[in-house]
């Protein structure tokens, strides 16, 4: 899949330490504003204990896991919706992504250079969120515009849209983002089309020292009660731990993060966060070569999972050969599965469930 995740937040939080912890891609990270201005692309392994366990139950000689591709995105200021800094390429990218990962400066340090002087991160992120409603009023204002010139013609289409932008513009002149507006889904899929800032999913991370992991701070604290009332998610990571910690051996890794009191680190927490943010659910495929995590969107049918493994694989989807992965770890192998009467056929309505063990049967 070709989903991606926007890292957006102020110049100087630790957006590209954190992208270069995620990806290992080398992203420039520097103590000035703007130190990142085209967007940098990395693609995160999402660490799997049970692909682990299929790829030794199965005897596979390699294990694939299931990935996220992160976009490092350059550095957000106030006026960023009239064009101040890097605005219009900074709004430009996240419109490209599928969900945001918010990052937000929790640590105090004299060395690192803040761009507004003093230490705010519920302000930092006020102002990020403010400049996207802008960006998203102004999109709704032109559409508005448009539709309302149709609907005097009698148009019963762009009338029904007036009504929908105009309770959108409402909303979002409160200072709410789109996401959080209750609305009917019909009128929701009016506006669907215009790809709004503030109506993808957002994950707020707050980026803390390391003396305050694992459970973070004040500043922190403060952060999840602003994600909680948006409708989004908060992760407490330390970058720069992050940083050092891609660089161990796995045994060095283990005994640093039970140090930290951490049983995961903060980039597998991100990830998965990352992974619910997309409303994806994976599912696996166990053979001799290969064990491998794949993604699909939650409420996918069988021949649109098949289609992750191989087009072909859809266009002649026959039927899917379905065991659960607690099937699978309990009985130890797949001709155990079998020999047990756990192993499900199941037809091209069949919704895959996360965890799925498939085999897809197909001709062309």
């Amino acid at each position: 899949m070709s989903l991606q995740v926007g890292i957006v937040g102020l110049p100087n939080v630790g957006k590209s330490t954190l992208f270069n912890a995620l990806s290992a891609a080398g992203a420039h990270a520097a103590n000035y504003p703007f130190a990142t201005v085209d967007p940098n692309v990395g693609v995160a392994a999402i660490r799997d204990e049970r692909l682990d366990t299929l790829a030794r139950l199965a005897g596979s000689a390699k294990a694939a896991p299931a990935t996220i591709r992160f976009v490092d995105i350059a550095g957000l200021v106030s006026g960023a919706s009239e064009g101040e800094g890097l605005g219009n390429q900074f709004l430009g990218h996240i419109r490209d992504v599928d969900a945001i990962v918010h990052v937000v400066r929790c640590f105090a340090d004299d060395d690192v250079v803040h761009v507004h002087g003093a230490l705010d991160p519920t302000g930092d992120a006020d102002v990020v969120r403010t400049e996207l409603l802008l960006a998203d009023l102004q999109t709704v204002e032109r559409r508005r515009e448009r539709a309302q010139r149709t609907a005097r013609t009698g148009d019963a289409d762009a009338a029904a849209e007036v009504t929908a932008l105009d309770a959108l513009a409402e909303h979002l002149g409160a200072g709410q983002p789109a996401r959080t507006l209750a609305i009917d889904p019909d009128v929701r899929a009016r506006w669907r089309h215009l790809g709004l800032l503030t109506d993808k999913p957002v994950l707020y991370v707050a980026n803390v020292a390391e003396d305050d992991l694992p459970y973070g701070n004040a500043h922190s604290a403060a952060l999840a009660e602003r994600a909680a009332a948006e409708d989004a998610e908060c992760v407490v990571v330390c970058a720069e731990v992050e940083a050092e910690l891609i660089a161990l051996e796995p045994d060095e890794r283990s005994e640093y993060l039970d140090a930290l009191g951490l049983q995961h680190s903060g980039l597998d927490r991100v990830v998965t966060a990352a992974e619910r943010l997309l409303d994806l659910v994976r599912f696996y495929t166990a053979n001799p070569n290969e064990a491998r995590a794949w993604h699909v969107p939650a409420g996918s049918r069988a021949p649109r999972a098949a289609r992750e493994i191989h087009s072909d694989m859809e266009r002649g989807f026959i039927r899917a050969e379905v065991i659960s992965f607690e099937d699978y770890a309990a009985h130890g192998s797949e001709q155990a599965v079998k020999d047990a009467g756990r192993l499900r056929v199941e037809g091209r309505d069949y919704t895959v469930q996360d965890g799925d063990v498939l085999q897809v049967r197909f001709n062309v």
